[in-house]
Formats: C-alpha cells, structure tokens, sequence
C-alpha cells in the first residue's frame, strides 16, 4: 500500500479526518473498489474511515459515497 493517512489499527479522530484530502480520499476509494486487502479487517478499517468522511467531511466523499451505501438485501 503507498503512504496512506488511515492508521493500521485505532481509533478515527478528528485529527485523521482533517487530513485528508482529495488526492488520499481518491486512493482510500481505490484501495476500496479494488476489495484486495491482506485481511478483512484492513478493508473494515478504510470503510469506517470512509464513512466517517461521509459524515464529516462530505465535500470530498461524495463522489465516493457509493462505496459506503449499504443497499437493503433479502434474506431469505
């Protein structure tokens, strides 16, 4: 992976979330579509700090927000 802002484990602070920019956001979404994480929780972790970035800073999620909809499903 190249030099991300996303901390491999902990908490999203306020601080993560400032600073990102378009460019991270662009390769956050990348390293989402392309689901090839080592574990699943690498994938969680980008997820979660996508959402927060949904929630916080939309301006620069929202061309990206396709990635955190959950869209409902049948269970059956």
């Amino acid at each position: 992976m190249t030099d991300s802002p996303v901390p491999a484990a902990g908490a999203i602070t306020a601080e993560l979330i400032a600073s990102f920019d378009e460019a991270s956001v662009a390769e956050l979404a990348r390293r989402l579509d392309e689901d090839d994480y080592p574990t699943p929780f690498e994938g969680l972790q980008d997820w979660h700090v996508m959402r927060a970035l949904a929630i916080h800073r939309p301006e620069l999620a929202r061309p990206y927000v396709h990635l955190v909809d959950q869209e409902p499903f049948d269970e059956d």
